[in-house]
């Protein structure tokens, strides 16, 4: 057993981002500014969005919500959402008034179900939400033809999708953010790039323009812009907004977090196919899949436990894991067996039924760069043990 407590995923920070900040501390800005404006530049290319448009904001929360406001999605709409994600998903389309319609999952990826969308449709649904869970891309050209057919946006919930891309019909490789509709990217601590609280959005450079005035009071100008050197104190309110900027603090931290990305991304991925060799022939234990035609940004490793291959359960597992000194998390409990949405809506957890069984059997592995060969031993080693022995 390990002697010391291995966290589940703690930030791979490193001189060059202490560095950087303090430079932003001794230049005297720290609030929305230049480093911001660079960073929105640089991730903007680094994932391709539409004419290089990004927007920083302090969370993905913040960009979807944005993204919801600017489409106009109010009271009486409804939004398709997952079950099977973090609840931010789901609050932000209550936050403008609508309801959040819960759908199913698919058994391999836990992404969103195509099929269940086409189902959950109606002629109040104003958008659609998948979340790239886990850093799997969710099947996009399936759900484009749904957009399509009923003149729906996507809002994509991309907050594990740093870096992450599919084939397209056309077998071209399409990178998450890229694409013609709003999509939303967390930079919590736990992300594959951090800047300890933080979020973009990508998108439609038009959508991106009100999100940008909406992200900051619904103001005409920035504070840089208003104080910087030749700027002007004048601005105009142009709608109620909210306060969603990110600083140049965070920033500082993001611009140099990504150009570590591409090490950082082989490493998990490098951490991922060990955990596949050690588990993957085991029969009370169900590997997370990447299909042929997708490359996952692998921000979870997502282990389930089969039913009725151990004695224990679930709960069980991690406790017993963490008596080895190991650190797990679990991703997720359904939104539609939280309190709140059972008693809104009236759900029950045999309603979706495989988000509920997956929420029984998962387990998040650590998966971070900053594991070690001992490390990724110890894990696999103490999994191995309580499926040998449970």
């Amino acid at each position: 057993m390990r002697e010391t407590f291995l966290p589940f995923c703690p930030p791979n920070l490193g001189e060059e981002e202490i560095d950087e900040v303090v430079a932003t501390l001794r230049e005297g800005w720290i609030s929305t500014g230049p480093r911001t404006k660079a960073f929105e530049r640089q991730f903007g290319e680094y994932v391709n969005a539409p004419g290089g448009t990004c927007l920083m904001l302090n969370s993905c929360t913040a960009g979807l919500h944005l993204s919801l406001v600017a489409l106009g999605v109010g009271p009486g709409d409804e939004v398709v959402v997952p079950t099977m994600t973090f609840v931010a998903s789901a609050n932000v389309v209550e936050h403008v008034g609508a309801r959040p319609v819960l759908v199913d999952v698919l058994p391999d990826t836990l992404c969103i179900d195509p099929a269940a969308v086409a189902r959950a449709i109606t002629e109040r649904t104003r958008a659609i939400m998948p979340v790239h869970y886990a850093g799997h891309p969710a099947e996009l050209h399936a759900l484009d033809a749904l957009a399509q057919k009923h003149n729906i946006p996507i809002v994509e919930d991309a907050a594990h999708a740093v870096p992450a891309w599919y084939r397209d019909p056309t077998n071209r490789e399409v990178m998450i953010g890229c694409r013609n509709n709003l999509a939303a990217f967390s930079f919590y601590a736990t992300k594959n790039l951090t800047t300890a609280e933080g979020g973009a959005l990508t998108g439609p450079a038009e959508l991106i323009a009100k999100a940008r005035t909406l992200s900051l009071h619904g103001m005409s100008r920035d504070a840089w812009r208003r104080f910087d050197r030749g700027g002007s104190w004048r601005y105009d309110v142009e709608a109620p907004g909210f306060k969603y900027n990110m600083t140049d603090i965070q920033a500082a931290i993001g611009k140099q977090q990504l150009l570590k990305l591409k090490r950082f991304h082989a490493r998990r991925r490098e951490v991922v196919q060990a955990y596949n060799e050690a588990f993957g022939r085991h029969p009370a234990l169900e590997i997370p899949v990447e299909r042929e035609n997708c490359r996952s940004s692998w921000h979870l490793y997502v282990l389930r436990i089969r039913p009725n291959a151990v004695e224990i359960n679930r709960d069980q597992f991690i406790e017993r894991l963490t008596a080895l000194n190991i650190g797990t998390s679990v991703h997720f409990i359904p939104v539609h067996m939280m309190s709140f949405y059972t008693r809104k809506y009236g759900y029950r957890p045999e309603d979706l039924p495989v988000a509920a069984d997956a929420a029984t059997r998962n387990i998040s592995l650590p998966l971070h760069p900053g594991l070690t060969d001992e490390d990724i031993h110890d894990v696999t080693s103490a999994v191995l043990e309580i499926a040998n022995s449970g």
